[in-house]
């Protein structure tokens, strides 16, 4: 359950938490200047490659971490079809199907909510630009 929780805390920080704190940073390296700074641009990109590398680093030790405590084999990396040879098709790859894991199932739900919350937002509460220029 805590492992759970945690894996559903990095993947909502993928997608709220490291842009902003990158942003906060970047509003640190800018200062006081009225005009954006190059310094100021590249200390957000910076920051934000390295949390979202981290985050999902941390997300990938997150969930080998459950699917080791539930019990599960570790899964082995699965070339996607479009990349195996011909050769490789036998009976067994077009009828084994593989399941989502607890990772993937958070990393999903929290993706969908992230994209409900935007159109939420900008269709209901943005307000609308037309018309007011």
């Amino acid at each position: 359950m805590i492992l759970a929780a945690l894996i559903a805390l990095a993947s909502v920080n993928v997608w709220t938490g490291s842009p902003l704190l990158a942003v906060w940073i970047g509003s640190k390296v800018q200062r006081t200047s009225t005009s954006l700074s190059m310094g100021a641009v590249f200390s957000v990109i910076a920051a934000l490659v390295i949390f979202e590398i981290a985050l999902i680093a941390a997300l990938g030790r997150l969930g080998a971490a459950y699917e080791r405590a539930a019990g599960r084999a570790p899964r082995r990396p699965e070339r996607a079809s479009w990349m195996r040879s011909m050769r490789d098709e036998r009976p067994t790859h077009s009828t084994e199907r593989r399941g989502l894991g607890a990772m993937e199932r958070i990393m999903v739900i929290s993706v969908v909510l992230a994209v409900v919350a935007f159109e939420g937002w900008f269709f209901l509460l943005s307000g609308s630009s037309i018309g007011h220029g």
